[in-house]
């Protein structure tokens, strides 16, 4: 079932190295939006501001993608190999489902946990036929029969298993969790176009390669299809991992003692320009997803050509604040999640709420720049 509606609201919350001077009184909530900024941190080129929300709500029961994956409750398949993942309950007869080939804009997931699963736009899955990007926020409910996946190819000149298997998972082996950069992820959930996706991961390939001439891992950068692979080129680690380990290192201290403050998220600057915001219901959201999140918007700093330029406080509570918008769409799934868009004057919302018994609150909220 689909619905028109409109929300919005927004934030972010990080950390780093130096230390920017607030403007006005920092942490102060705002009677607007309902979030307020701390003091910015900078690393390189990338600032990022913490942000704590008037309330938090209970999300214990959620279940991530990292976590389904691992413990093996939550798979996903190429389109048309769904079969073998459909639950049997005791008695009841099994669900026909359509045999068709695979195809690049579409993944099958069943969540066979007792949580509801939730899935975030820019979540990369690898494997399969190919790596894909998840294109929307949403909610899969507990022991959920196949759920169709809305995705986006990554990586561009593959249709084929790899290492002659089907299985996804959200890493590289032995790799850190992968969440596309902002730009790639406004991609999918904004433009939502294939080609789109495509020229921003060829983009990507390119601000990587340059930022690692020097060292001469350039051409096997070049020589990438996949942007996972890209972005785990042991030189582009290097990179950002200077980027986004102060962030990582300098929040892990922090949020411990922000948590009776509600951080719920952050806005993200790259070259003095506000970029991002990403919002949680909950402290505890927000810590399950900063590592990947953190390497994300590092990822967005190296890939862009470095100018000096900062952003005030002012400026990034604006944005935070300004969550009113022009026209609005929502996607809804009856009494599972509600996804509302909202378009404002330079900027989208989409706000990813909750509808499962007992919920009703907003579970997550990213506002980007146009």
């Amino acid at each position: 079932m689909r619905i028109v509606v409109v929300l919005a609201g927004i934030a972010l919350l990080v950390l780093a190295a130096v230390v920017i001077p607030s403007q006005g009184r920092a942490g102060e909530v705002s009677q607007g939006s309902g979030y307020s900024l701390l003091t910015p941190i900078r690393s390189g080129n990338l600032t990022v501001f913490p942000v704590v929300a008037s309330k938090s709500y209970d999300t214990e029961e959620f279940l991530t993608l990292d976590e389904g994956l691992k413990s093996g409750e939550v798979a996903v398949a190429e389109a048309g190999q769904a079969q073998g993942l459909i639950r049997r309950r005791p008695g009841s007869q099994p669900i026909p489902r359509p045999v068709r080939d695979a195809e690049v804009n579409r993944l099958v997931l069943v969540n066979n946990s007792r949580h509801p699963l939730l899935l975030l736009a820019g979540e990369i899955v690898t494997g399969g036929k190919q790596d894909r990007v998840i294109g929307k926020d949403r909610i899969v409910p507990a022991e959920s029969d196949p759920v169709d996946l809305s995705v986006f190819c990554v990586e561009p000149g593959r249709w084929v298993a790899a290492n002659g298997r089907n299985e996804f998972n959200t890493s590289n082996s032995d790799r850190v969790a992968l969440f596309a950069a902002p730009a790639v992820r406004s991609k999918a959930m904004d433009a939502k176009n294939q080609q789109q996706v495509w020229d921003e991961v060829r983009k990507s390939q390119s601000g990587a390669s340059e930022a690692v001439t020097v060292t001469g891992a350039a051409p096997m950068v070049n020589a990438e299809t996949s942007y996972s692979g890209v972005i785990n080129n042991r030189e582009v680690l290097k990179r950002v991992d200077s980027v986004a380990e102060p962030l990582r290192r300098d929040y892990e201290s922090v949020i411990r003692q922000l948590r009776d403050r509600n951080a719920v998220g952050v806005v993200v600057a790259v070259n003095g320009e506000v970029v991002w915001a990403d919002i949680f219901a909950s402290t505890q959201l927000l810590q399950k997803y900063w590592p990947k999140l953190v390497r994300s918007y590092a990822t967005e700093a190296v890939v862009t050509r470095a100018k000096d330029a900062e952003v005030s406080t002012r400026q990034a509570q604006k944005f935070l604040d300004n969550l009113q918008g022009r026209h609005e769409t929502a996607d809804t799934e009856p009494g599972v999640y509600r996804q509302t868009e909202i378009s404002g004057d330079g900027y989208k919302v989409f706000k990813l709420t909750s509808l499962l018994p007992k919920t009703g609150y907003p579970v997550h909220v990213t506002k980007m720049a146009d």
